[in-house]
């Protein structure tokens, strides 16, 4: 008789749509013979799925604030608890506490996958007493954690540094390239409903919250004329860059486009001459970000500017693909966006030298060490 497939259940507080890092930990464990499912939550216009392992998506009563969490929590345990698997993959501190409750209570093997230095995002450092909570929630187990990995080496060291008594093996790093994909034929700009006449600007992400740039980049519009900026995601910020693009009157030059399925999001990309990643330096986590949109920007061969962070403009200055400015200040941020777009033989170089730093930065290379850590967990 063949034998019983191990199962794994891997678990994240989004609705599954977008997330592509927890994606390929899907698809990795299905490679090394783990039959997955995926739990998150079901939004308000959460895109159906299609994806080549078990994904199941929670009716929730709330959407955010601690309540959400409580509820939220209180099911995954539920779930956990009485379901099959032999493999627990935590993604982030908000799905830490029930899945260690029940590898603590069930005797399942945890991973822990850290995709931010979660106690200091801003929504946590200007609010101390939330945080303490979700501080109180890290102490208490991070220490007993035995397999953890994260998205970049200064994370990892941030974490070391802060629990020198945890007993586990180094924090393994995976960090959130893409893999290479053939992108198929490139839309037209008719086709995506842009303009043919303005040079393209993008900012694109997931997380188009507070402190990441994004209001800086529509306010540098303003001195930006025959640009375009097109702001694909979204995010807390979201209501805010509405309200300035009305109040500064820049409906011609911005466009919020929300979310859309990557290969979209990935065709309005590949027609930009700037891809834009502003955080600021106003808490560790933002400071040790290494955003998925960095790598997009380059697969998409789209030089960048960037704030002076040590992970993004690492990358940024050691292949020479783009601008590191040191904050994003709108007239600056504008400056920068003018120096890559002014002079189309001075820009394709930066393009050519992007599409080779995606060559270089490889999405395998990271999939493998994705694959060696988890078909080592003893």
């Amino acid at each position: 008789m063949p034998s019983t497939p191990k199962r794994a259940i891997v678990s994240v507080t989004n609705d599954l749509a977008t997330d592509n890092r927890v994606h390929r930990t899907c698809s990795v464990l299905q490679e090394l013979g783990y039959d997955v499912l995926l739990v998150g939550r079901l939004l308000p216009g959460s895109p159906a799925l299609e994806r080549p392992y078990a994904t199941k998506r929670m009716r929730l009563l709330l959407r955010k604030g601690p309540l959400f969490y409580a509820e939220f929590n209180l099911r995954l345990f539920l779930l956990l608890l009485f379901a099959r698997a032999s493999l627990l993959v935590s993604n982030d501190l908000d799905t830490l506490l029930p899945n260690y409750l029940v590898a603590r209570l069930r005797g399942r093997r945890l991973v822990y996958d850290t995709h931010e230095f979660y106690t200091e995002v801003p929504e946590l450092v200007n609010r101390p007493r939330v945080r303490a909570v979700w501080l109180a929630i890290e102490r208490w187990v991070f220490p007993k954690l035995a397999h953890v990995l994260t998205v970049n080496r200064s994370i990892a060291n941030a974490y070391a540094e802060r629990y020198p008594q945890r007993k586990g093996a180094a924090i393994a790093v995976v960090r959130n390239i893409p893999m290479r994909r053939e992108p198929g034929p490139q839309p037209t700009r008719a086709e995506l409903g842009l303009p043919e006449d303005v040079k393209l600007v993008v900012l694109q992400g997931a997380g188009i919250n507070v402190d990441r740039g994004a209001e800086e980049a529509v306010l540098a519009m303003k001195q930006l004329p025959g640009h375009l900026l097109l702001v694909i995601g979204g995010g807390d910020a979201w209501p805010v860059l509405q309200r300035l693009v009305v109040e500064h009157a820049l409906q011609d030059r911005v466009r919020l486009l929300g979310r859309m399925p990557y290969d979209r999001m990935m065709a309005h990309t590949r027609h930009a001459l700037v891809g834009l990643t502003l955080d600021k330096d106003t808490n560790l986590n933002y400071r040790f970000s290494l955003p998925n949109k960095l790598f997009d920007y380059l697969h998409a061969g789209v030089p960048v500017v960037a704030t002076d962070l040590p992970e993004v403009a690492a990358i940024v200055r050691a292949h020479e693909c783009g601008l590191v400015i040191p904050g994003p200040d709108p007239a600056i941020i504008a400056a920068a966006v003018q120096r890559l777009t002014a002079d189309p033989a001075q820009h394709e170089p930066l393009r050519q030298r992007a599409i080779f730093a995606a060559r270089s930065l490889d999405g395998e290379r990271e999939k493998e060490v994705l694959k060696a850590f988890l078909a080592n967990l003893g």
